[in-house]
């Protein structure tokens, strides 16, 4: 219990000085073992609570007495369930299955009954939305919505166009 000899000495002795005092309560037939472990955790404790430091209210530290407010971390889940709630139920789903339930990605897709890709890019998009929801952000734009938005698109078996822009502000699309 010390992990120091000498201590454990001082405690076996402590111990063994009460259990004389306290002679008259113990019940011949009963497991004296029992005993004398009880009345030697007893005094270990005891020891061990007259070691702590002490100090009058009035001057303890202000750190001391204070605790962290829990209103913030209950709107903070209110605020994550209702968004949670927001999201598509596919991502709500793959979120759910990965991070509450602890299922594996592969465990994910077959319960969802689409591919791991699927349920990866499923979990992924949805803590990126709950992410910028709960921090004030915007989502990032999509890939093709940069692009439009550079001016620059790509069809499939068609031209690439380019937009140029006019020093009136004005876009003019050319084929290429």
């Amino acid at each position: 219990m010390t992990r120091n000899r000498a201590d454990a000495d001082d405690l076996v002795q402590a111990a063994v000085s009460n259990a004389l005092a306290a002679q008259a309560s113990f019940t011949p037939g009963t497991n004296f073992g029992a005993w004398m472990f009880r009345i030697l955790r007893n005094r270990f404790l005891s020891d061990i609570r007259r070691k702590r430091d002490t100090c009058d209210m009035d001057n303890a530290p202000a750190e001391a007495l204070a605790r962290p407010a829990a209103q913030e971390d209950s709107l903070a889940l209110r605020e994550l369930r209702m968004r949670l709630a927001d999201l598509p139920e596919d991502h709500r789903t793959a979120l759910m299955l990965v991070t509450v339930q602890g299922m594996s990605y592969e465990e994910a897709a077959e319960v969802m009954g689409c591919a791991v890709g699927t349920a990866k890019c499923r979990v992924f998009r949805a803590r990126r939305q709950l992410e910028a929801w709960l921090v004030g952000e915007e989502p990032k734009a999509k890939r093709g919505t940069a692009q439009a938005q550079a001016g620059e698109t790509t069809r499939r078996g068609a031209t690439s166009r380019k937009t140029i822009s006019k020093a009136s502000g004005q876009a003019l699309h050319l084929g290429s």
